[in-house]
């Protein structure tokens, strides 16, 4: 007689009635929806670190693999368009994992009526960028679905690469004491985008960070012990992120972030947070602090690397939390980001 196993179902946290666009931005509602309802019913590990990419192991070689997917409007913007974004966004969160890029396969949902000139431009951005990368599109997939349903263009890609020498990344190794670097200023992708739409009555001279971060973070040299792509929810979802991986808290000094003017202006108008606002060309870093200096020096030596700086340290407490404090003292507990205030920007 054969034996049917029945598998035990799953605690579920997650109790909303329905998916609303919040879900999708990256902050205290995506983390509902992916630790609540996502990662018990998928992952063979439920109880795993939630990170940019993953660590597995084929036969004996070890490789990091990592899914995106980009839903960008407007397709094309100053400083990138969404097959740019694509692959920069797929390398750099194989970056933050501490591997590098090897392949890519991407998949296409054309909506019918898309000019072709338009999908020839965004192939032949996704082709330059994967070239400036150094990673190879492999293959992949198209659908196109009826006019009306897709906004022209979505696009998925998966990115597999290899773990990078010498470099062991995992922020639940993060001690007190560890500084904590940024890679340059905030806010230009998500301001770029929303500008790029043309429905605000403000114009600045931005252009988003869309880039590979591959030369900063193989830089950074030993001594790194997390690190974080600050995309969807921005700095202060991923060093909530960070406190909640290692446990411990995170002291930022809010006036040490980097944030051009036209940014923080754009921001103070719109009543935003440029600390939520999404970059798709930095990321943070846990460093230990006797390798502080070394690793900022290498940063800086590297293009786009010059406005790296240190914005703050781990600390005991306030465990799993971040705050920040102002050049007059006072503190305040920075929390995820909560609702949408940008959707459709990655």
């Amino acid at each position: 007689m054969a034996t049917v196993t029945t598998l035990a179902t799953p605690h579920l946290r997650f109790k909303d009635p329905h998916i609303e666009m919040a879900h999708g931005a990256g902050g205290k509602v995506s983390r509902r929806l992916v630790e609540g309802l996502i990662a018990p019913l998928q992952l063979d590990r439920p109880d795993a670190t939630l990170g940019d990419a993953a660590h597995v192991r084929l036969g004996a070689a070890p490789m990091a693999i990592t899914a995106d997917s980009f839903v960008v409007r407007p397709l094309r913007f100053p400083g990138g368009s969404i097959g740019e974004l694509a692959v920069n966004g797929t390398v750099n969160d194989l970056a933050v994992a501490g591997a590098r890029a090897e392949f890519l396969v991407t998949t296409f949902v054309l909506e019918a009526g898309l000019p072709s000139a338009v999908l020839e431009a965004e192939m032949r951005a996704m082709g330059d960028a994967a070239r400036r990368a150094g990673v190879r599109i492999v293959g992949g997939d198209t659908k196109i679905v009826e006019h009306g349903h897709a906004d022209q263009m979505y696009i998925t890609t998966t990115g597999v690469g290899r773990p990078l020498p010498g470099v062991s990344i995992d922020a639940r190794s993060a001690r007190p004491g560890d500084r904590i670097i940024l890679s340059g200023p905030v806010g230009d992708h998500g301001i770029t985008i929303l500008l790029a739409r043309g429905d605000r009555e403000l114009e600045a001279s931005l252009r988003s960070d869309t880039r590979s971060v591959l030369p900063l973070v193989d830089t950074a040299g030993p001594g790194v012990r997390g690190m974080r792509d600050p995309t969807r929810g921005g700095v202060a979802t991923a060093l909530n992120e960070l406190a909640r991986d290692c446990g411990c808290g995170v002291v930022m000094r809010e006036d040490d972030v980097p944030v051009r003017k036209a940014v923080r202006g754009a921001c103070e108008l719109l009543g935003l947070d440029p600390l939520h606002i999404a970059n798709e060309g930095q990321f943070l870093a846990v460093v230990a602090l006797d390798h502080t200096v070394p690793a900022l020096r290498a940063l800086h030596a590297v293009p786009g690397g010059e406005h790296a700086c240190i914005i703050g340290e781990i600390r005991e407490q306030p465990a799993c939390a971040v705050l920040a404090t102002t050049r007059y003292g006072a503190s305040c507990v920075i929390d995820m980001l909560v609702g949408d205030p940008l959707p459709r920007i990655c």
